[in-house]
């Protein structure tokens, strides 16, 4: 990986460099005819985000004769001015998060987090993978935030647009930092995560645990270590992930198991076999999401099954289209999640016989509000009693 910090003085400073270097032509985008697999990555074109303006590759009759191409990563460091994001959404079970990273490495080709990088000038596909934005004044910003008087204690989530532990931040370690934060403010914390590095953290989370301020929810999408290598490339394997939950689970951290996103005609016939492995891990509790396409995702995903399972995509789209009213997505709340129909509802209710039976909530118990507090800090006036 190369760590490119550059300039650290603002965000803008971060997209100025990234736009420089896509007018200069050094992130194009592939035609269809060109598309070629890259080692460990899953999206196989850097198809030009909403914002920008499309440019044809020319073909100068080299690129059938290049091997697949190894792709590095660049980690660049933004200074974000503000860290806690709200939303108001109804499909979500939390008003706030924290993302201390902008892409992902783990590159999982479904991830409907991809669009968002089409906001920093980038492309949802390669770019969201390989180019990614760090902040590592995150905990800094977080407890000035959440020592700011008119602050009022919620659930706070992390790891809800990309993955706060994926490869990078066993270096910068700013996820942990943020947890440290939340545990001297007794602030109640949900994590997502399909990253074994959670791990590392479990000397904050097993104490936090104990006062009851986290959750953990574990994303295992399939139990095929084939499947699961090559739509998401750089994420632990499955059997890697269950022993996480195994340990997190062993050390007191209550642990969700996250069966998503479930794939109609791919992965959709091991939703019960995944929630069985969840709970012979230690899961308490599983949840269920169908595969999103949101704008940019649907293209990128698309490529990737006709490279990869070219017999089945016909299929996977055609359920998908069904249950979204003959579109790739629909982002209506209420629907987006699961989409609707005799499939879908078949899909929700195997998902709840096979709860019921292994003995899996879907709804955990509420985190602990009342301990929240602001820690003393530099500056304050002693207590005389």
């Amino acid at each position: 990986m190369r760590n490119l910090h550059g300039d650290h003085r603002s965000g803008p400073f971060v997209l100025h460099l990234f736009l420089i270097m896509r007018h200069n032509g050094d992130m194009e985008t592939l035609s269809p005819s060109q598309l070629s697999p890259k080692k460990a990555r899953a999206a196989l074109s850097n198809v030009a985000g909403r914002f920008e303006l499309a440019r044809e590759h020319l073909d100068d009759g080299w690129q059938s004769q290049q091997p697949s191409e190894t792709v590095e990563t660049d980690l660049r460091l933004e200074m974000a001015r503000s860290i806690i994001s709200y939303n108001r959404s109804p499909d979500l079970p939390f008003d706030r998060s924290i993302n201390p990273y902008r892409g992902c490495e783990h590159g999982c080709i479904y991830c409907f987090a991809r669009p968002s990088h089409a906001y920093l000038g980038l492309s949802p596909g390669l770019d969201f993978e390989t180019r990614l934005i760090a902040r590592p004044n995150a905990p800094d910003l977080l407890r000035a935030e959440l020592s700011h008087a008119r602050y009022r204690v919620a659930t706070l989530a992390i790891g809800t647009n990309t993955d706060p532990y994926q490869p990078c931040e066993r270096e910068q370690e700013i996820t942990r930092n943020c947890l440290k934060v939340l545990s001297d403010f007794n602030h109640p914390v949900a994590i997502v995560t399909k990253g074994a590095l959670v791990e590392r953290d479990i000397d904050i989370l097993a104490p936090m645990a104990e006062r009851g301020l986290v959750r953990v929810g574990v994303s295992v999408t399939t139990l095929d270590p084939e499947l699961s290598r090559r739509m998401e490339p750089r994420v632990p394997t499955p059997a890697r992930r269950l022993a996480t939950i195994h340990q997190l689970s062993d050390a007191g951290i209550p642990v969700r198991l996250m069966a998503s996103p479930m794939v109609p005609g791919l992965t959709d016939h091991e939703i019960e076999a995944l929630l069985a492995a969840g709970q012979a891990a230690g899961a308490d509790a599983a949840s269920w999401i169908m595969l999103r396409l949101p704008r940019e995702v649907s293209p990128l995903w698309q490529e990737w099954l006709a490279e990869h399972y070219p017999h089945r995509a016909a299929k996977v789209m055609a359920r998908l289209r069904e249950m979204h009213g003959g579109r790739d997505y629909d982002p209506r709340w209420g629907q987006r999640m699961r989409g609707e129909g005799q499939y879908a509802q078949m899909m929700a209710m195997r998902f709840q016989t096979a709860c019921k039976r292994l003995g899996l909530r879907e709804a955990a118990p509420a985190l602990r509000h009342d301990l929240f507090a602001r820690p003393p800090q530099a500056g304050d006036q002693l207590a005389l009693f």
